[in-house]
């Protein structure tokens, strides 16, 4: 983190999951009066608070849901990373309005509170789900997201500062595939995936950290940031571990699970349109027409139909060694590689 941060207090909404430990640690390599790690789970923050032993590191327990505790977390706030969501697409499709409450209502919460407490900016953590979303996680996820947009445009001349960025998948996160693939293989069983044809983007947490660091120092009222990055089938990933593990095991075509798609975009071709190509970041300018129905029926953009949607489908796609050598950037990999007994500088040539 820069010096930016010097001085300053942040709040970490969701602050006790993989995103939160990320960003915590590197804002605690700056000069940050103070970081506030906003959770339910007081478990989870008594662990994390062991972890990393830094008396600028403070501990909230509330929840998103509730306004009272996350306006209590935001008071004397500079800077809000909100990362706190339900983001299981399984438990979403069971329980849909469980993840209205957290994701929608719960971001239109820490909005308000952000408001109400001269916050200077907050940067809403999204995904790739909420493009085209065919589930609830998605769909919750993208109405997050007009929350966000929809404050800069009801209040164009506030002092908080409220955008959005939007990410794929982030290697190594709690619940992804790729820890799911590395336990299997420990306990001797085949690695299993649902449908090898399927595509995603791939993202470290350093990068989706560098993500949102690049909203803040650039965000205007209501943006969405989106990193470029380069994705790989699930087919090629799975190998890709095999290859590193050096393991015999199979792969198992277990077949799609309720709610997946084949492929996920990270942008539209509408907002790629009106975006802004800034070398590693696209930006898109949240669309600031108002309720002027010209604007909407009577006046298009000629532009739009040249553009195509940002998706795994259709982006550089990564080969088996390109997906070895980024999975060997991952400190959790190196390590359980370093456990099996595997060099890992032998690994990545060097």
């Amino acid at each position: 983190m820069t010096g930016s941060y010097d001085g300053a207090k942040v709040l970490v909404t969701g602050g006790t999951g993989s995103f939160g430990h990320t960003v915590a640690r590197k804002l605690l390599e700056s000069d940050v009066a103070e970081i506030r790690i906003f959770s339910r789970d007081e478990a989870k923050q008594d662990l994390m608070r062991h972890e990393v032993r830094d008396s600028r590191l403070r501990f909230y327990v509330g929840d998103v849901r509730d306004f009272d505790s996350v306006d209590r977390a935001t008071r004397d706030i500079d800077f809000i990373f909100h990362a706190a969501a339900l983001k299981q697409v399984p438990s979403c499709e069971f329980f849909p309005m469980e993840a209205v409450r957290t994701n929608v209502h719960g971001s239109e919460n820490v909005v308000r509170a952000a408001d109400r407490n001269g916050v200077k900016s907050v940067v809403c953590l999204s995904t790739d789900k909420a493009v085209y979303p065919v589930n609830a996680m998605g769909l919750s996820k993208a109405m997050m997201e007009k929350v966000a947009q929809s404050y800069g445009l009801n209040n164009p001349h506030a002092g908080t500062t409220v955008s959005c960025v939007r990410y794929g998948n982030v290697m190594y996160s709690r619940g992804s595939v790729i820890p799911l693939f590395i336990n299997q293989l420990k306990t001797g069983n085949n690695i299993t995936v649902t449908n090898p044809d399927m595509t995603r983007f791939m993202m470290s947490l350093a990068h989706s950290v560098d993500l949102v660091e690049f909203a803040f120092h650039n965000a205007h009222q209501g943006d969405l940031f989106v990193r470029k990055a380069r994705a790989t089938s699930i087919a090629t990933l799975a190998q890709a571990v095999l290859n590193l593990f050096r393991s015999r095991a199979r792969i198992e075509v277990i077949g799609t699970r309720h709610a997946e798609k084949l492929s996920e975009a990270l942008a539209t071709r509408e907002e790629l349109s009106r975006a802004h190509d800034m070398g590693d970041y696209f930006r898109v300018a949240a669309d600031s027409r108002d309720l002027n129905y010209s604007l909407y029926f009577e006046e298009g953009n000629v532009e739009q139909h040249s553009f195509e949607d940002y998706d795994s489908h259709t982006v550089e796609r990564m080969d088996v060694e390109a997906v070895e050598q980024l999975l060997l950037t991952l400190p959790e990999v190196r390590r359980e590689l370093a456990l099996a007994g595997i060099d890992t500088a032998a690994e990545s040539g060097a």
